[in-house]
């Protein structure tokens, strides 16, 4: 398949979001059914004067190999793959998911177990490396997002392709709001919660490690969390989807989790460590272009409008409040009125009703201002 729109995502990618320079080596880690764009990709490499390297996967060998894990397989794993991953300067993974359920019959202790093994070597890259990470257009892609095949490739090379430049300038004033507050409150149906952010950083991301990007995000003083919180979009996690997720923090701590469905599953999830019941993660979501929730966490928790707020592990040297984790599960809530509605305060100021900052100088974030 040749489109146009791949060579301009290969550039952006390339130039903006890992910054090659030339003689650095890239990794490109990909599933198999995105070969089209990794040829266009390693061409753009190569165009910048560095050196391409690339290994391919798929979603089914991939749960194959989970069924059968142990501590011996990522005894070799993590060895293997913590020197490749020093070696290179840059990390580009390309998902093409075909099968969101792919791995749900997967024992929960096998993926916690790789998770944990395997978290040494994902902070090599996240800690250490340029890297980013994005998704091809599929046909179960496409079906997740309830669009025809040819309606989401053209979504999904729109919203990966905003201007970053424009957001990257927009996000100043509210970084600079974020990093001055206390107090955060977040209202709306089913959901009054307060929590503080004092003294930890907000950061803005804006195409550098996710395609498609849009968000700010920081982290809760980790016992500060208090009052109720209930999304309003299906949050998958592990193959399984969970619908109306409603969690009750005492001090930081969740004391109550709820869900429409798969409440044993929701339990284990929370139950996978200590630091699964904190909060790790508080973020915003801008992307003008992305206004409704598809199922895929890349997507919605950049929606414009939308916050998510992540039990789990938080980014540790980034926005790091100390909480340590397995499991990372970003949970989305909008706040736009078609789904509710509902409100930002911070330190008792509202700063964004119903989905629209409205202050003068965060403005520019709305989405008429960012398209």
């Amino acid at each position: 398949m040749k489109d146009p729109r791949f060579e301009k995502l290969a550039k952006l990618i390339v130039s903006h979001s890992v910054n090659l320079q030339p003689g650095e080596h890239a990794l490109i880690r990909a599933d198999v059914e995105a070969i089209p764009f990794v040829k266009v990709l390693v061409r753009e490499i190569y165009n910048a004067g560095a050196i391409p390297h690339v290994r391919l996967g798929h979603e089914e060998i991939s749960r194959e190999i989970l069924m059968g894990v142990d501590d011996k397989y990522y005894d070799f794993e993590a060895k293997w793959n913590k020197q490749v991953y020093e070696d290179v300067d840059a990390v580009i993974s390309i998902y093409a998911e075909l099968n969101d359920s792919a791995t749900q019959d997967v024992p929960f202790a096998n993926k916690v177990l790789a998770a944990k093994r395997m978290r040494p070597v994902s902070d090599i890259i996240i800690k250490h490396k340029k890297w980013t990470l994005l998704n091809y257009p599929t046909y179960g892609l496409a079906q997740k997002a309830k669009m025809s095949y040819d309606a989401f490739f053209d979504f999904l090379f729109d919203v990966c392709t905003v201007d970053y430049q424009k957001m990257k300038e927009a996000f100043i004033p509210l970084k600079e709001l974020m990093e001055r507050t206390d107090k955060v409150r977040i209202t709306g149906p089913g959901t009054d919660l307060t929590f503080s952010i004092k003294g930890i950083p907000a950061i803005p991301c804006y195409g550098t490690n996710n395609i498609p990007d849009g968000e700010i995000f920081t982290a809760p003083v980790k016992e500060s969390v208090n009052g109720v919180i209930r999304y309003n979009t299906a949050s998958p996690y592990q193959g399984i989807v969970f619908n109306n997720v409603e969690l009750t923090f005492e001090n930081g701590k969740i004391v109550k989790a709820t869900a429409d469905n798969h409440q044993d599953k929701l339990e284990e999830i929370f139950n996978t460590d200590e630091g699964a019941r904190y909060v790790g993660e508080f973020a915003i979501g801008v992307n003008p272009k992305i206004l409704h929730p598809m199922g895929d966490i890349l997507f919605d928790e950049k929606i414009a409008g939308s916050i998510h707020f992540t039990p789990g592990q938080c980014y540790e040297g980034e926005a790091d409040n100390g909480n340590k984790s397995a499991i990372h599960w970003d949970l989305v809530l909008i706040q736009r009125p078609e789904y509710g509605g509902g409100q930002i305060y911070f330190d008792d100021v509202l700063i964004r009703d119903n989905g629209i900052f409205v202050l003068d100088t965060l403005k520019g974030l709305n989405p008429e201002n960012l398209k």
